[in-house]
């Protein structure tokens, strides 16, 4: 798929700049993993009920939800993503600070509202940064850099914040929380301004005659690949979300003792593969093509559920996650640059960006009530039997539909 050269040729970022978004990254993902589950520890230590508590995760979530393709708008609409990104730091800081200082009901609900709202534009944001500082060609191995660095940060914020719960307070864990966010807008500020290309990031191209075709957004909500692209991306969290709720489940039965230990390796296993594998998967895409890697982390996804079904040592399910570590690594790099491929030229990458995410919402929402609906009725081997068919369904698909949206100099 040929592309208008970028004018000026490739562009060349600064190491301070990359540097820079790469702690970024790294500072964010330790500010978002302060909120998660240590909203519900903290609140129940409160006196909370867990209606109360049962609300405010709830209505983070559907703000997250209905706010994926409003948030990417926004930031297509914007002249500075830096500063788009800044402000959407700060206000999940004070919103860890509100969860801090005042837990009482009205404050929690807004703090969790603006959260919400926050972390909508926050991933757009990084992803336009990238688009804009390294251009469409280079964009793959910068995806993997983002991808390693975020998985760096999530693995040792939940170090983090676990030792600050375990040795201070639930509490501490927000006040650590909004700390962090200091040197994540440290790290954002070492990102040069003028080293962003504005209409690059948005996904746009110059042209000499301008074409109102090419950037309407209803002519990119009519793109074939980006919708089937979405569909398979809402099947693989159909298939996806629910795996590792339900196989915790089922190992807190068998083994109950070292449950907590075996689900802490489930979650750092494939953290540690995602921080190895990602900036190959991101050089890899452009040698090989989006396609393969694609059927690669469905068929890895597919093969992880009929593990799941029938294996029954414990120790053995921790081995089965490696699959979701393939998973994991190319579908994070994945999704922002197939997005990247199919939106250039529109002006909207971000808007597109946040109709997959949309998807990714829907089936990851859907996932853990089909999953347990399932389990209750039939078993868990037959929840992770279904769970694996559904990933096979959107192999599939991929095989069947999805162009190779891979972009050529």
């Amino acid at each position: 798929m040929p592309l208008p050269p970028a004018p000026g040729g490739r562009p060349k970022p600064s190491r301070e700049s990359q540097r820079g978004l790469d702690w970024f990254i790294f500072f964010l993902a330790d500010v978002q993993t302060g909120f998660g589950p240590f909203i519900a520890v903290y609140l129940t230590t409160q006196k909370w009920t867990q209606v109360e508590i049962g609300f405010v995760l709830s209505i983070g979530g559907i703000i997250g939800l209905l706010g994926q393709m409003p948030g990417g708008a926004i930031v297509d609409y914007a002249r500075s993503e830096r500063l788009v990104a800044g402000l959407a730091v700060a206000t999940i800081g004070c919103a860890a600070l509100a969860y801090a200082l005042w837990p009482i009901f009205p404050v929690v609900t807004a703090a969790a509202i603006l959260h919400a709202l926050a972390s909508c534009v926050l991933g757009p944001a990084i992803a336009a940064i990238s688009l804009g500082l390294v251009g469409p060609f280079a964009i793959g191995e910068r995806l993997g850099r983002n991808a390693r660095f975020a998985s760096l940060g999530n693995g040792s914020a939940a170090a983090l914040m676990g030792a600050t719960g375990y040795l201070l307070s639930s509490q501490a864990v927000f006040l650590v929380t909004f700390m962090l966010a200091i040197p994540t807008l440290l790290a954002l500020s070492r990102i040069r301004e003028q080293e962003i290309d504005v209409a690059q990031s948005h996904g746009a191209v110059v042209r000499e005659v301008p074409d109102k075709e090419a950037t309407s957004v209803f002519h990119l909500l009519r793109q074939r690949p980006l919708l089937i692209f979405a569909g398979g991306v809402l099947l693989f969290q159909l298939a996806n979300a629910a795996m590792l709720p339900l196989m915790a489940g089922v190992v807190t039965m068998r083994s109950s003792q070292w449950a907590p230990v075996l689900i802490a390796a489930c979650i750092i296993v494939p953290q540690a593969i995602v921080a190895l594998a990602s900036p190959s998967v991101g050089r890899k895409a452009q040698a090989w093509g989006r396609r393969p890697l694609l059927l690669l982390a469905f068929g890895a996804l597919a093969i992880r559920g009929l593990l799941f079904a029938v294996v029954s040592d414990p120790y053995l399910l921790v081995a089965v996650q490696v699959f979701d570590g393939i998973t994991a690594a190319v579908l994070s790099v994945m999704v922002p640059l197939i997005v990247a491929d199919v939106a250039f030229g529109s002006g909207h990458f971000n808007l597109a960006l946040g109709i997959v995410g949309t998807a990714t919402g829907i089936g990851a929402s859907l996932s853990t009530v089909l999953a347990g609906y399932i389990s209750d009725t039939f078993g868990s081997s037959i929840a992770f039997t279904g769970l694996a068919g559904i990933a096979a369904l959107g192999l599939t698909m991929i095989w069947l539909f999805m162009p190779e949206t891979r972009r050529v100099e």
